[in-house]
């Protein structure tokens, strides 16, 4: 356990941090839960549109809930108390040799990371859900970019995020087959509603950049 233990930590410091600002910039707006509510909208569209029911739509919403619920909170509320596991920069071994942007370091225990629970349960959940290539790959995407940020961070160990998309995939899929199997027919989602969420992420990656550029010009 030791060796894994510091193997986690020497992986760590090799993918945390750089002397960009600019790439600091664009971390720290991905790594930020508002930055990606319009993901969560053209989603929500995408389900309001496709489906013919209130009950139907309710259902999706939430499932969507019982993913970040299941996740997420779980996590924060039991998971990270009871383990305990330091964040790598406020861990008292390496904590020091942690790059840090703009003072952020966390709460205090970061075992195992919510942003890959929460953003991985949903992709599992949508992508079950919708079943179009393009946006399952898009969101597969999406959530390991916004686990990067918490390597790059320094918030979280690759052991916090492993299993914290170990769980995510547990969960949504859970999810997907309690929803499904109250679902007699199931909604038919088209490839053009479906590339509404994926542009929704291309511009919110676009956005991240030029507000980066703007931030250190």
């Amino acid at each position: 356990m030791d060796e894994l233990i510091h193997f986690d930590q020497q992986l760590l410091l090799l993918v945390n941090g750089s002397d960009s600002l600019f790439l600091d910039s664009i971390i720290m707006t991905l790594t930020n839960a508002k930055t990606w509510i319009p993901l969560y909208v053209a989603l929500f569209y995408v389900v309001l549109k496709s489906n013919d029911s209130v009950s139907r739509i309710l259902l999706v919403v939430g499932a969507a809930g019982l993913c970040v619920l299941f996740a997420g909170t779980v996590d924060d509320t039991i998971v990270k108390p009871l383990v305990a596991r330091w964040r790598p920069a406020n861990d008292p071994h390496i904590g020091l040799l942690v790059d840090t942007v703009d003072g952020y370091r966390g709460g205090r225990y970061g075992f195992f990371s919510a942003h890959a629970a929460n953003t991985f349960s949903l992709a599992v959940f949508f992508s079950l859900l919708m079943r179009q290539r393009v946006l399952t790959v898009a969101l597969v995407l999406w959530s390991f970019a916004n686990c990067y940020t918490r390597l790059y961070l320094g918030v979280h160990y690759p052991g916090d995020i492993t299993v914290g998309l170990l769980w995510g995939a547990l969960v949504g899929w859970g999810v997907y087959r309690f929803f499904y199997c109250r679902v007699a027919v199931p909604a038919r989602y088209t490839a053009t509603l479906c590339d509404i969420p994926v542009a929704v992420i291309a511009l919110t990656l676009l956005f991240a950049v030029v507000k980066a550029y703007l931030q250190t010009w």
